[in-house]
């Protein structure tokens, strides 16, 4: 086995409430309905944020990132008094980025002011749109006015690193249409843009009523290759899958989580990562020294009402068998078009290489990989067809079956 290496380390704050569930969002969030429990949430969040920080003694936070759900629904003096908390229980760095979640229809004019001043310096807004129609099909609650208010906001109180979330082949779009999406977000100056496609999630309501209209995969493919060449042209790196970004602004959190970083997951259903490298010493911090030589998954419960309610018992933790750590690195590290070196699957899976040589050399062969000097880069075939790389990883495949001494008789 190879050696285990803590990676850098990242923290995750949950924010359940919106004002309006969409109907292709099959994330954590909940419809508010009536008063927001702010006082009540963050006092859960602060009691969250120091049962989980004896896990982590002594490692220090890189990124911070607070999704939801809204975020914004939040008053920045409580947005603050969660940074707070993180800052007395956690070594927070010098340098770190913290990101907030908006979304233009809950932000007042002048509030991004009051955020920074708590604490953000990075700040995604969730514009998904600039034609009205297509909001509205969307279920989303804001206007493209109110999107293009919020970025002048941004940049007149100096919160000028923020991303835009923009959403592709959306009902009754065509390539034109979708370029133009992108250049009326491009003129609003964002540093990073999230440009991903709208996809059908099990359990939406878009995948039990599907809206009329959805373009098909080659005219999305269209889309996507018309506005992949607008946004070079327009100075943004392609970096990952659906992230593009000017020199120096990529996004240091979701990074760390494609690079199989570690994170404390804050926050009702909040999801976080650990890895407890094998010392042989008793390492500060540690709920349990059983852990030891392990990445550890921690879930909190989902339920807004239960959280608030529940105590650290909440928190579930289950150790990843190794035989599924191949197909939970690739995941991540195969969005990334710079790809990975080798090395990092070794120190961050405590795996040799071995386990997915075999594998690595099938992708390669098929040309959806390329290796160079240890470093492995998914090429443009494979960045499209990456869900098929990654059925290679599964502990089901011949390879890793083989490598752990699993069986597939059922």
């Amino acid at each position: 086995m190879a050696r285990l290496v803590a990676p850098p380390l990242s923290l995750y704050i949950h924010f359940p409430w919106c004002v309006r569930k969409c109907p292709y969002c099959d994330f954590n969030s909940y419809t508010l309905h009536g008063e927001l429990p702010e006082e009540s949430y963050i006092e859960r969040l602060e009691r969250d944020i120091r049962n989980q920080a004896v896990q982590v003694s002594g490692r220090e936070i890189v990124s911070i990132f607070m999704g939801g759900g809204t975020p914004s629904l939040f008053a920045p003096k409580a947005i603050g008094r969660v940074l707070e908390t993180a800052r007395r229980h956690l070594r927070i760095a010098d340098t770190v980025e913290v990101t907030m979640e908006a979304n233009p229809g809950t932000i007042e004019r002048g509030r991004f002011a009051e955020y920074r001043a708590a604490g953000i310096n990075r700040v995604s807004l969730g514009a998904q749109s600039f034609n009205a129609q297509r909001l509205e099909t969307l279920g989303r609650i804001h206007s493209p006015e109110e999107t293009r208010r919020a970025a002048e906001e941004l940049h007149a109180c100096g919160l000028e690193n923020f991303n835009l979330d923009l959403m592709y082949a959306l009902p009754g779009q065509d390539v034109a249409a979708a370029v133009a999406d992108l250049d009326a977000a491009i003129a609003l100056q964002p540093t990073h843009l999230s440009h991903y496609q709208l996809t059908l999630e099990s359990g939406t309501v878009f995948a039990a009523q599907p809206p009329p209209g959805l373009p098909d995969d080659d005219v999305a493919a269209e889309m996507l290759a018309a506005c992949g060449d607008r946004l070079a042209a327009a100075g943004f790196e392609h970096y990952e899958v659906s992230a593009y970004a000017r020199t120096g602004r990529r996004c240091a959190h979701n990074l760390n989580y494609w690079a199989f970083g570690d994170y404390l997951g804050v926050g009702a259903g909040a999801h976080g990562k650990l890895t407890f490298p094998s010392t042989g010493l008793e390492a500060p911090g540690k709920i349990n020294l059983a852990d030891e030589g392990s990445i550890v998954r921690t879930t909190q419960i989902r339920d807004p009402r239960r959280y608030l309610a529940g105590g650290e018992e909440t928190l579930g933790r289950k150790n990843v068998p190794a035989r599924d750590l191949p197909f939970e690195f690739m995941l991540n590290a195969l969005r990334l078009v710079d790809g990975f070196e080798r090395e990092m699957f070794a120190e961050r899976t405590g795996l040799d290489w071995t386990v997915v040589a075999s594998e690595i050399d099938h992708l390669t062969r098929r040309e959806l990989l390329t290796v160079q000097d240890a470093r492995l880069t998914p090429t443009l075939v494979g960045m499209r067809f990456l869900n098929e790389m990654l059925l290679c990883f599964v502990a089901e495949s011949t390879g890793l079956t083989e490598a752990f001494g699993l069986s597939t008789a059922v």
